[in-house]
């Protein structure tokens, strides 16, 4: 949501004008930044400077998760990434 709603207001993404109410109303499970996941980022190795996309690698990694992307830089972290 952090990026998207940056993205939007500069132009280079639209969504539409209720797009939280339709995330919030879907069945997608949001996951918080915690401070472990701030840390983690910051801790990571510079493979990929993309604040955003480092949030999404450590939250990968604490959780468990896989990264859906077409950023084959995000792979050099050890995540597993799905191709978008």
């Amino acid at each position: 949501m952090w990026e998207i709603s940056i993205k939007q207001s500069t132009g280079r993404l639209r969504v539409p004008e209720n797009f939280v109410e339709e995330v919030a109303a879907s069945r997608l499970e949001l996951l918080p930044i915690t401070a472990a996941h701030a840390w983690a980022a910051g801790a990571l190795p510079p493979h990929h400077s993309d604040p955003f996309d480092r949030m999404l690698i450590a939250q990968a990694q604490a959780e468990g998760l896989t990264v859906v992307t077409r950023d084959r830089r995000i792979a050099l972290y050890g995540v597993p990434t799905l191709a978008a």
